[in-house]
């Protein structure tokens, strides 16, 4: 099946010279959720905002390849890219409160989407977001269009803010750690609800987190993202059966396991932080924090098929 978003070789350098995204490739296709995972400030976010072409002022990025279907992102005017934003392609960002304009009601932020793309009037697109609204499981919808950010949950926040997403029924989707700050009963609801979104409407989510425990419930595919670089990436079943990498194991050995692990043990964890990398670095970036780490691992390092839909970037992979 040809994917709905194709990345190769994707760079993402910021005027300090940080180089926040190394050479990521991913695809996405219909009906599939890709996890995108790892730590805060691995370049997860980045990548999201540099194929909704959001960067801050002053990043620049780079891509053999950058495709949403026949579209060559790197090669949009920023007027093809707007139209494109918001109804092909969508996304829900990790902090709706910081997202939603708190000096507009909720139907009139909805309701400018479908104008600004589908040319409707704004009584229609109150309609269409009253619609989305209760299907995102929000009560009395009428009502919620008149409020203003501010009087809504963070739970509500969030599902407004999918439903705004949908508006102009997208066909890929992009969700931005879109459970961070909400309490274990609303984090299960919204997963629960974007996976029934993603089988009615058959969309192509890419899903970033930092939750091994999301993943798991969520994803068809995984790639693991430590210093802006895929570290190593494959089916969800074939990472979790056999990771290769040591960031990938020292993830999943950080995740308690009911029955298994002791109440009165420390949990799991990496020691050291993710390096700030500039231009010129060489070599396996997490190779400070490994205790597997040799001699070759300050070199150049080739991605490696470990096994069919399973490939990664470690000296592991060729002992």
């Amino acid at each position: 099946m040809r994917p709905v978003l194709e990345l190769e070789n994707l760079h993402v350098r910021f005027p300090d010279g940080t180089a926040a995204v190394r050479g990521v490739s991913l695809q996405v296709v219909r009906g599939e959720t890709h996890c995108l995972v790892g730590e805060s400030g691995c370049g997860k976010s980045v990548t999201a905002l540099s194929v909704m072409n959001l960067l801050a002022r002053g990043a620049k990025r780079s891509a053999d390849v950058m495709r949403f279907h026949d579209n060559d992102l790197t090669r949009l005017s920023d007027r093809s890219m707007a139209r494109l934003r918001g109804e092909k392609m969508a996304m829900i960002f990790q902090e709706p409160m910081t997202s939603l304009n708190p000096a507009y009601t909720i139907g009139s932020q909805m309701a400018e989407v479908l104008e600004r793309h589908r040319r409707v009037s704004r009584s229609k697109g109150l309609d269409r977001a009253a619609e989305l609204l209760g299907r995102v499981g929000i009560t009395a919808p009428g009502m919620r269009l008149a409020q203003y950010p501010h009087q809504l949950s963070g739970g509500l926040r969030q599902r407004v803010m999918i439903a705004m997403a949908l508006m102009c029924e997208p066909e890929l989707l992009i969700a931005d750690e879109p459970t961070t700050a909400l309490d274990v009963t609303v984090q299960a609801q919204i997963l629960r609800l974007l996976r029934e979104l993603q089988r009615e409407l058959g969309l192509a989510l890419l899903l970033i987190t930092h939750d091994l425990g999301i993943v798991a419930r969520m994803a068809q595919r995984v790639s693991v993202m430590y210093a802006g670089q895929v570290v190593e990436s494959g089916s969800a079943e074939a990472l979790f059966a056999s990771p290769t990498h040591p960031y990938t194991r020292g993830l999943l050995a950080c995740v308690p396991i009911p029955g298994k692990t002791p109440r009165d043990q420390p949990l799991g964890s990496i020691p050291g932080v993710v390096p700030r990398i500039g231009a010129g670095f060489v070599g396996c970036a997490f190779r400070d924090r490994c205790t597997h780490a040799v001699t070759a691992c300050a070199g150049t390092i080739p991605r490696r098929t470990v096994a069919p839909d399973h490939d990664t970037i470690c000296t592991l992979a060729a002992t």
